[in-house]
């Protein structure tokens, strides 16, 4: 009895441990189940908040890498995360958790190349995850700055692939060897997906706004010029304005060239600094950006002056740019018409950053509407212009008609109606007899130098006549200071007189006279003036 008593109770006591045993294992099988719920909760979750991201975030990508960077991390456990993006060959941060400050400079400094010393450039050329263990360990692996600036262990690399190219990389890294779990890899390849779909958006949604942009900027210009029929002045401005808007620039220029030099036409955001010394050094038009704009480039893209030979060989003109205006970048794109170069539009940044593909191609659109401008005033002014010497001549014919043998107010008509459509204030109309010239009508001028030219001078010494008898097409003098002919020198201390243009009269290739058109600041007569000059003059 005994016996069968101490029996049941082992069995019992076995069942109760088998029992315990199955509830042990039970309970272990729902803890991992309980687990394993948890963290697909989690991972869940953390994907439903970086999608809410995502479609917040429609233009700025920053937030959606940055939390993508954020809850990697946290999720797989990891001390570090980073997001490199792929520009112009090299891998460069666009979004990091957990590092110094030391960490990010450096790789700020050194964007990452493909290779196998690092697990970014390994993922680079493998296209595909990779997993370091121990970067200590690894015999590839040769970062080591970069590993101790990170204090990093295990490692791990996975590609940001768009239509299979790869456009990053995301890595996570411990600063112990701990290898990560498949499923924290399987997260880790989520995020860079859903990286890649959040950078395809920015892209499409900035390229829809940037082109929306341009074509409001150009219709905006088109409106200017159709507002402004032959002044160029405000179409200028206002394509600067949105050319350098759209470009990202700081400051620019427009320039056309006009005969030996560039003449700033618009200009906008220029530093103080530099834009006194612009004042005080007119460009030339063989200046380094006008001469290779005039030999045909479609365009000029220096992506760092200061590193350029631009900078280096040392001429005034580009230091200054540099060190007066802080350039860094420029971008310059040529006024072409029949190929022929008119001017060219510059803009320029103040950080080392390269302009992109289409913005090249924004400026160079507005280049070509610049010129389109310039040709529309070319032909208004130029119709303007044969209006006013229709006019003109109709005015003096009939002064020649009401003065019948009296030619003092022919003459006086002709220079008025001369100096009036070439916009000049001082000069006079004198006659030829073959030795000397004499002055039959004065514009601007005093009445003891007046005088002087009306009793006649000789005209075979004179450095403003003698070409003319040479049979020159017209005399240019460009300072009548520099001459030493008394009359010309006369002319500068007693007239205050400079700059002189003499264009002659001829019949039957006869040199009947000239007429003398003089400014009081030393300014250049360009070819266009001399031409309207000699225009005006034929229809009188």
């Amino acid at each position: 009895m005994t016996a069968t008593l101490d029996d049941e109770v082992a069995e019992l006591r076995r069942t109760n441990a088998e029992l315990q045993q199955q509830l042990d294992e039970a309970i272990a099988r729902e803890s991992a189940t309980a687990t394993v719920l948890k963290e697909s909760l989690e991972y869940q979750t953390a994907t439903s908040d970086v999608l809410q991201v995502i479609s917040r975030s429609t233009f700025d990508l920053q937030p959606v890498l940055d939390t993508l960077v954020e809850t990697a991390a946290r999720l797989c456990e990891a001390d570090n995360a980073i997001i490199f993006r792929l520009r112009e060959g090299r891998y460069h941060v666009a979004a990091s958790v957990g590092f110094s400050p030391e960490f990010r400079e450096h790789h700020a400094k050194n964007p990452t190349l493909p290779g196998r010393g690092t697990v970014t450039g390994r993922v680079a050329v493998e296209r595909q995850v990779v997993h370091i263990e121990d970067a200590i360990a690894d015999p590839e692996y040769t970062a080591t700055q970069s590993q101790q600036l990170g204090q990093t262990r295990t490692m791990l690399g996975v590609p940001l692939l768009r239509e299979d190219k790869i456009t990053g990389v995301i890595t996570l890294s411990r600063s112990r060897v701990e290898p990560f779990s498949k499923k924290q890899i399987a997260l880790v390849t989520t995020f860079a997906n859903q990286a890649v779909i959040a950078i395809e958006n920015a892209r499409l949604l900035t390229e829809t706004r940037e082109a929306l942009e341009q074509q409001t900027a150009t219709a905006e210009v088109l409106r200017v010029i159709n507002s402004s029929p032959g002044d160029l002045k405000p179409v200028f401005d206002a394509m600067l304005d949105k050319a350098m808007r759209l470009c990202g620039a700081a400051f620019g220029f427009m320039t056309v060239i006009d005969g030996e030099r560039s003449r700033t036409v618009a200009a906008l955001g220029v530093p103080a600094a530099y834009a006194a010394f612009r004042e005080r050094n007119p460009t030339p038009a063989n200046a380094p950006i006008s001469s290779r704009v005039r030999k045909g480039e479609p365009f000029i893209h220096t992506v760092d002056l200061k590193a350029e030979r631009f900078y280096d060989e040392g001429e005034p003109q580009r230091r200054a740019i540099v060190d007066l205006g802080g350039a860094r970048t420029l971008l310059a794109v040529p006024l072409m018409r029949d190929q022929a170069v008119l001017g060219a539009i510059q803009v320029y940044r103040t950080e080392v950053r390269p302009f992109s593909d289409k913005q090249i191609a924004l400026l160079q659109n507005f280049a070509a509407q610049a010129v389109i401008a310039m040709e529309n005033a070319r032909l208004i002014t130029e119709t303007r212009e044969a209006l006013e010497q229709q006019t003109a001549t109709a005015e003096v014919l009939g002064v020649i008609n009401a003065s019948p043998g009296d030619l003092a107010p022919v003459f006086d008509a002709i220079l008025e109606k001369a100096h009036s459509l070439c916009g000049i204030a001082q000069g006079s109309l004198e006659l030829y007899d073959g030795e000397r010239f004499r002055a039959v009508a004065v514009r601007g001028l005093s009445d003891h130098f007046a005088d002087m030219l009306q009793r006649g001078y000789p005209a075979s010494d004179n450095p403003a006549t003698r070409p003319l008898i040479d049979r020159n097409r017209f005399t240019h003098i460009r300072d009548l200071a520099e001459t030493e002919y008394s009359i010309t020198r006369s002319a500068a201390e007693t007239e205050a007189v400079r700059t002189l243009l003499c264009v002659p009269l001829r019949r039957d290739d006869e040199l009947l006279g000239m007429i003398a058109s003089a400014r009081r600041e030393v300014r250049p007569f360009s070819d266009k003036e001399i031409a309207l000059w000699k225009t005006s003059l034929r229809r009188q």
